[in-house]
């Protein structure tokens, strides 16, 4: 059974040509057109002179054109991989070089960005633009939307398809480059589930063939279409396999047409689609759709959404309770994982009633270790890495250091260990530390940031929080916490530090205090290097 994407994607395509498969704005593209639009795209690649998985670059914004590239990709036995949109020059030619890109599909806005560090990729075989309103195809790309046009009957390369095909994700985490984390097609898919459907009721696949079989059998149901919108960038692993998830189960991938995050906007589209599960990452996402909310109650019903589904950063208590209080008939999924690591564990809240923040249930194939290779025992209180075993990657791109540090060998069973410190509580479950390269080493205790960040959310008024650990004469480092607060009063040190220290152990309480915006990246994830800068540009300042 060769489990591929474009043979999954192919199995709907033909099943159901006539369902919208993609979304954007006014623009829908069925499943038929989605896949000749992608053949199409992916004959020019290879007739560009690539070779058996040669790597494609997405330089993309959310859109049509970034699942069609993936397909195309799929389909021609090339090798995709995300680009982070935000590089600078130096940045992007340092990916591009290390992914050896051969082709790379960009939106035209990023022409002058791309047309400075082309002269350094010799390797980059054709350049294809996106045109854009204001933005024409340079005259040295070839031009997307003409391509895709055409006519295109179903298309394979010489070499053909294999469930050893590789995706690349590349993560550039909160430290150091970006790494390419390799999954075989085959484990991607089994370890999202294998087309599985806790929401439908679906089990694992057996045969290629039941993704367009499921899909003809829902568009026969008259049920409502499931479509998902991936609020979070398609270049971030949670925006792009959960999409790829809903693809499969033959639903539509809707994006949003502006580039800029707006939650009444993106409420307003739910309404208008009648969406069922939107993909976010935490608190960059989720804390202005709260807000938004809180100002405008009983604005928007959504009745047709289903489900929130976020993973990448730890999501917030007193956020999840907001939401639920606004919408209480629908499920937040809360997901601990990583590109390197899926299927950690999860959180569930319903009902209109809130799981604890951090506590997650592992998954089947999850598991707690010390640094020694040692299984936690439940209600120990023994701190380890979660791993997580199973279907996992092949490891990073060109970088058998790295990839040996966090797959590794416990038990006599290989395990993706992507560095989240946890404890394991009497009934099984995990409470999450935080990621070991942030730890903060304050007079020789070790302090999580994530632990310390989420006690803080819970004082009244903090929207956001990020911990950092400042230079310390004395105790090496002290926390400082970077806090964004709503309402009038502002918090003191003294009052979150005693607020701290009723949750935690004294040494965790903070001991400096920055109240300004918290900083975070594209992917939604807490940007470290650049808030430590920031407080300690702050704490300069006031000196």
């Amino acid at each position: 059974m060769v489990w591929n994407y474009a043979n999954l994607w192919e199995s709907v395509a033909k099943a159901t040509p006539d369902r919208p498969a993609l979304i954007h704005g006014d623009k829908t593209i069925a499943w038929k057109d989605f896949d000749r639009r992608a053949n199409a795209l992916a004959k020019v690649m290879v007739e560009a002179g690539v070779s058996q998985q040669s790597k494609v670059a997405a330089y993309l914004y959310n859109g049509p054109e970034y699942l069609e590239t993936y397909f195309a990709a799929f389909k021609a036995g090339l090798v995709p991989f995300n680009t982070n949109y935000r590089y600078g020059g130096d940045e992007l030619t340092y990916l591009f070089d290390n992914a050896d890109a051969e082709v790379v599909v960009f939106h035209a806005s990023f022409a002058e960005m791309a047309d400075k560090v082309r002269g350094r990729l010799p390797k980059v075989k054709a350049w294809i633009a996106v045109g854009e309103a204001g933005h024409p195809v340079p005259a040295w790309a070839l031009d997307y939307d003409a391509i895709v046009a055409g006519a295109a009957d179903h298309f394979e390369a010489p070499w053909g398809r294999s469930a050893d095909d590789l995706l690349i994700m590349y993560t550039g985490g909160t430290t150091g480059m970006p790494k390419g984390v390799m999954w075989r097609q085959e484990d991607l898919f089994k370890a999202l589930g294998g087309g599985a459907n806790l929401l439908l009721g679906l089990a694992a696949m057996e045969r290629v063939e039941e993704a367009g079989e499921r899909a003809l059998a829902v568009a026969a149901s008259d049920a409502p279409l499931n479509i998902t919108i991936p609020v979070a960038p398609l270049m971030h692993a949670t925006g792009q396999f959960i999409s790829f998830g809903a693809l499969i189960g033959g639903g539509a991938v809707a994006t949003l047409v502006p580039r800029k995050f707006d939650p009444a906007q993106l409420f307003d589209e739910v309404e208008r689609l009648g969406a069922s599960g939107l993909i976010i990452v935490g608190p960059a996402f989720a804390a202005p759709m709260l807000d938004v909310l809180d100002a405008n109650p009983g604005r928007w019903a959504m009745p047709s959404l289903k489900r929130i589904v976020s993973s990448g950063a730890m999501w917030g208590l007193e956020n999840k309770q907001g939401l639920l209080k606004h919408l209480p008939h629908i499920m937040l999924m809360d997901s601990l994982g990583s590109s390197e690591a899926l299927g950690l564990a999860a959180s569930t809240s319903g009902g209109g009633a809130a799981a604890g923040t951090a506590k997650f249930a592992t998954g089947p194939n999850a598991a707690v270790f010390t640094e020694d290779g040692v299984r936690v025992q439940a209600g120990s209180g023994v701190r380890g890495l979660v791993a997580v075993g199973g279907h996992t990657p092949v490891g990073y791109y060109k970088d058998e250091e790295k990839s040996a540090k966090t797959f590794r060998i416990f038990e006599g069973t290989r395990w993706s260990v992507p560095g989240d410190w946890a404890t394991v509580e009497a009934d099984g479950s995990i409470t999450l530390l935080g990621r070991g390269s942030q730890v903060i080493n304050t007079g020789g205790e070790k302090v999580f940031p994530e632990e310390v960040e989420e006690a803080l959310k819970k004082f009244p008024g903090v929207r956001d929080a990020a911990v950092v650990g400042v230079p310390d004469p004395r105790f090496g480092e002290r926390i400082c916490a970077v806090v964004d607060f709503t309402g009038d009063q502002a918090p003191t040190l003294a009052e979150l530090s005693a607020h701290v220290k009723g949750l935690l152990a004294d040494y965790k309480a903070p001991r400096e205090l920055v109240l300004a915006s918290v900083v975070r990246a594209p992917n939604g994830k807490l940007d470290y290097k650049g808030i430590k800068a920031q407080a300690l540009e702050a704490l300069s300042a006031t000196a």
